[in-house]
Parts: structure tokens; C-alpha cells; sequence
């Protein structure tokens, strides 16, 4: 906990919120320095952020890193100590229980590039499937997983949902017939 004796007295707290609204003031007719102010704030927190997560042994990181909102600051001053894979996959898997409820699933397909992947299998057994017992469907999973997971992985450009089946396939290779019908064998004159 901090020194209660260096804490600010909220007097000295609302002297600092009133100059912060003064200089707020005057930056939104100069967005120039306003917008390098915040992206030196961004930046210096960062790094303060940063030599938190150094200090904290791996219990403690991984607590952090698990808390909602302490995450999401990680994320977004690029110190989160878990891989983007692995936090993409997570909200990807805390989706999959109500799927599941509607009968169809999901299924982790990775990272390519800067998209994810996840594999959406709609059902259709005897409860209809995601297709035809998930109100709105397909479409609505689509939406709450791109959601979840580039909340979650700021880092991705686009989240792909791939329905089940549709997996990209290889085109089956082309040999041609040449290549393979039988060469007459020249027989020895004898």
C-alpha cells in the first residue's frame, strides 16, 4: 500500500483537476500537442506499467494479466506477458459453453498472420443445431467471437470464422495424362 503520508490531500486533488481541466482547455484547440501529450502519457505509463509486471514474481503476473480491466491496460501499452495466440484462444473458449448450449461449437484454428481463426460448427442434431436453434444464428456467434477476442488481442486485424466443412482445402493436384499413361516399351528385334 502507499505512504499515506505522500498521498495527496483532496484539496491538493482538486487544485490538480482544476489545472488538468485548464490545460485540457487550451489542448483542444491545439490537438497537436494534446494528441503528443497522450502518446507520451501512453508511453510513460507503459513503461511504468512495465516495471510493475518486471518486479512481480509469476503468480502475481499471471493474477494481473487475468484481471478484466489490469489486462486490458497490458494490452494496450503492449506488455502483456501472455502471447496473443493464447489470449485469443481464452475468449474464444469463454464463448464456447453457450454455443455448446445451442448445439454447436467452437474450435480453435490458430493465428495466421495478424487474423485468427476459429472453426464454428453449427450442429444440426437433434436440438437443431446453432444453424436452427440459435435465434439469429451463425451470424450472431460470429459477431460475439470477433468481438471477445479482438478485445482481447488488439494486435489481430480481422478474427475469420470458418464454418465447419468449409476448411479451406487443397485443390486436388492436376497430373497430367502424359505423365502417366504407359510408354510402349520398343521390343528388340531378334
Amino acid at each position: 500500500m502507499a505512504d499515506p503520508a505522500g498521498r495527496l490531500a483532496d484539496p491538493a486533488v482538486e487544485a490538480r483537476l482544476a489545472r488538468l481541466d485548464e490545460v485540457l482547455a487550451g489542448l483542444e484547440h491545439t490537438p497537436g500537442p494534446a494528441l503528443e501529450a497522450v502518446r507520451l502519457l501512453t508511453e510513460v505509463y507503459g513503461e511504468a506499467l512495465a516495471r510493475v509486471l518486471d518486479g512481480a514474481d509469476e503468480r502475481l503476473g499471471a493474477r494481473l494479466a487475468g484481471d478484466e480491466l489490469v489486462g486490458h491496460l497490458m494490452v494496450l501499452h503492449g506488455v502483456h506477458p501472455q502471447p496473443l495466440a493464447e489470449r485469443a484462444e481464452r475468449a474464444m473458449e469463454r464463448l464456447r459453453p453457450a454455443v455448446r448450449e445451442r448445439g454447436g461449437d467452437l474450435t480453435w484454428a490458430g493465428v495466421e498472420g495478424e487474423t485468427a481463426r476459429v472453426r464454428l460448427d453449427s450442429g444440426g442434431g437433434a436440438k437443431g443445431g446453432c444453424g436452427g436453434g440459435c435465434g439469429s444464428g451463425s451470424a450472431d456467434i460470429a459477431a460475439a467471437v470477433r468481438e471477445a477476442v479482438l478485445a482481447v488481442a488488439p494486435e489481430l486485424t480481422e478474427v475469420e470464422i470458418v464454418q465447419a466443412g468449409e476448411e479451406r482445402k487443397a485443390a486436388p493436384a492436376f497430373v497430367p495424362l502424359n505423365t502417366i499413361k504407359r510408354r510402349s516399351v520398343p521390343q528388340e528385334a531378334g
